[in-house]
């Protein structure tokens, strides 16, 4: 089995829209009703809607305005779903996602009672005028009959969800334990208390792996529910699916806390036959490392890698979970899964290091403490916080991936110290910019970029005397360019920081972060290693009227700084540009820039950007030199 999404077709404009997305709740059938609740509805590119199912038998289809009870070529279908209750909803669902502003026609096609002709249909960005909601249920009530697609039919253009309760209520049971599913279907496990497993088994041996093939999902000891631990698999074909949780502690498998999808409702392979055969079966085993096959997440991120049969519980406490380990401590198992890898296995360390790669290390370090603490500052808002909402779940789970990545890369720079006995750098107290999402934003991408390019100087520095620390680093730039588009698009910006990213001095980028993000004297410590430059205050700025690029900027000059100035513009893979300073501040912006660029204001023109430090006076300072796009 394996996990099976339906795609997304976005570009950029609607990217952006993403920032602003809806999710939208729908009941079909509620209360007995032959109803869509609502009926109508309003949505955007990129917002998402979500269809619960009541008694008895309804579905979701897509037609034509022109010919409604009939399923169009290509269409949105959720398949039937068959539940008792009118007032609760059964525990599948199906999500469709709105890719533009084109009216969508559904309807229920459930021919017993005639659903769809007798009124029960739905119409999303429905015209308010000619082809409104109200003439497409006239012409529904007048439809011929029988309706389209049939009881059987398989899922199509949206995700149908089945969501199974582990532990459900404290009891050792899954609920439900007993179900059909349809081909395509996405079968969600959510973990409850208090410590338990999801292990697929053949009919013959319940309470023992598969021998190939088989879904296993660990161990996860929780007092929470719901915990945010979930398992996904997905119903690949129509054979009946056999499951139980392997722990040994009062025996669950045997005490009946089994499960089944798609088994025969009568002869000598029911669930019911599968639940008495487990409970006189030996001791339940489980695989040593999981997820295998399946999809494990912890929060709605993805964790591709337990590292054994059971996921470490700091994981489910948001107090704990976004609590940052020490540098040069261990982090939690489940941060590689969330990195999609851990830290190398093999350095390649030389038999010495030289003071200078140390001092690489240490300002890397220090870089790094920052960009760990804004990433996960940040995540815990969007995921917990007042900031909850502001993106859909798939970029807020991207940005604590990348949390979990920073961590990675910091774990090269002190594995790197420690083993050649060295000084790791202390951390320091940071003000973080916190107050809107956007200022959060334009930090994250400020601390990216400097990143990179301080990572960039050093590589080239260490290339010829400490070799072993260039992959070691390069490899972690990958990553951080993915986060600048990423925050980019969040901007509504465009998705390139730069064709290359730009080379920045290290010593100005570890001058940067401590001017601007380090709190009172907390770094102190590491003072006497990094000279600080003030701030580069840029007081005015000058657009092009037609929204085009940035031409000119006015910054001001330290007082005691004396004689000529120049904004040097450091641009991508090492080039700059150098535009003299007026007396009145202002300076032109070089009309060959995009994107984001550092400037650093000196005493000195024409010299290479890495010994640019030697004549700085202020700065640096991140400028985007083309506005945004229109919202």
């Amino acid at each position: 089995m394996s996990l099976r999404l339906p795609g997304l077709t976005l570009g950029l404009a609607v990217f952006a829209s993403l920032a602003s997305a809806t999710f939208h709740e729908v009941t079909v059938g509620k209360g007995g009703q032959l109803k869509f609740d609502p009926e109508t509805l309003t949505a955007q590119p990129g917002d998402q809607i979500r269809y619960s199912f009541f008694a008895k038998n309804h579905a979701v289809a897509q037609s034509t305005f022109d010919n409604p009870c009939q399923i169009q070529e290509n269409a949105i279908f959720s398949g039937f779903t068959a539940t008792d209750s009118p007032d609760v909803a059964a525990p599948t669902t199906f999500i469709i996602t709105v890719n533009d502003t084109k009216p969508l026609w559904f309807y229920c096609p459930q021919r017993n009672g005639d659903h769809c002709q007798k009124g029960m249909v739905q119409a999303i960005n429905a015209p308010s005028s000619g082809n409104t909601f109200d003439a497409y249920k006239a012409k529904a009530q007048k439809a011929s009959t029988p309706s389209t697609p049939p009881v059987g039919t398989l899922p199509a253009g949206g995700l149908r969800k089945l969501h199974v309760d582990v532990g459900f209520n404290a009891d050792l049971v899954f609920n439900p334990n007993n179900v059909t599913e349809l081909v395509g279907t996405v079968v969600e496990f959510g973990y409850n208390p208090a410590n338990h497993s999801i292990v697929q088994s053949s009919f013959d041996a319940p309470c023992q792996p598969l021998e190939s093939g088989g879904f296993i999902a660990p161990f996860v000891r929780t007092q929470q529910t719901p915990s945010g631990v979930t398992f996904e698999v997905t119903v690949t074909d129509t054979k009946p699916i056999w499951f139980y949780c392997a722990q040994t502690a009062k025996t669950h498998c045997q005490a009946g806390m089994v499960g089944s999808i798609n088994a025969a409702v009568d002869g000598n392979k029911t669930f019911q036959a599968f639940k008495d055969l487990a409970a006189k079966a030996p001791p339940s085993t489980i695989t040593a490392n999981t997820p295998l096959v399946g999809v494990l997440k912890v929060n709605g991120t993805l964790i591709n890698d337990v590292g054994s049969a059971v996921l470490n519980t700091t994981a489910l406490d948001p107090s704990l979970i976004y609590e940052i380990p020490p540098p040069g401590s261990d982090y939690p198992p489940y941060i590689g899964g969330m990195a999609g890898g851990n830290q190398p296995g093999d350095y390649g360390w030389g038999a010495n290091i030289t003071d200078e790669a140390v001092e690489f290390l240490q300002i890397l370090q220090l870089l790094a403490n920052f960009k760990v603490a804004i990433l996960l500052e940040g995540f815990t808002k969007l995921r917990y916080g007042e900031w909850a909402g502001a993106y859909p779940a798939s970029i807020t789970n991207t940005i604590g991936s990348l949390a979990a990545q920073a961590l990675i890369h910091r774990r090269a720079y002190t594995d790197s110290l420690q083993h050649y006995s060295k000084d790791l750098m202390s951390v320091c107290q940071y003000t973080l910019p916190l107050d809107t999402v956007d200022d959060w934003l334009q930090a994250l991408l400020t601390m990216m970029t400097l990143s990179m390019g301080a990572n960039i100087d050093i590589i080239s520095l260490a290339v010829t005397s400490d070799p072993w620390l260039v992959p070691a680093l390069a490899t972690a730039l990958g990553s951080e360019a993915r986060m600048t588009a990423l925050i980019n698009l969040m901007q509504n910006h465009v998705a390139s920081t730069a064709p290359r990213e730009a080379l920045m001095p290290y010593q100005l980028a570890a001058s940067f972060m401590i001017n601007k993000y380090a709190g009172g004297g907390s770094c102190d410590a590491v003072k006497d290693q990094v000279k600080v430059f003030p701030a580069l205050n840029i007081t005015n700025k000058v657009a092009q009227p037609d929204g085009g690029r940035l031409t000119q900027v006015t910054v001001e000059v330290p007082s005691e700084s004396k004689g000529d100035h120049w904004l040097a513009w450091i641009g991508a893979w090492g080039g700059v540009e150098y535009t003299v300073v007026a007396s009145d501040g202002t300076a032109p912006v070089p009309d060959s820039l995009s994107g984001h660029v550092w400037v650093v204001l000196t005493m000195a023109k024409d010299l290479k950007v890495r010994d640019i430090e030697t004549a700085a006076v202020a700065g640096p300072e991140l400028v985007w030199t083309a506005q945004q796009w229109a919202s």
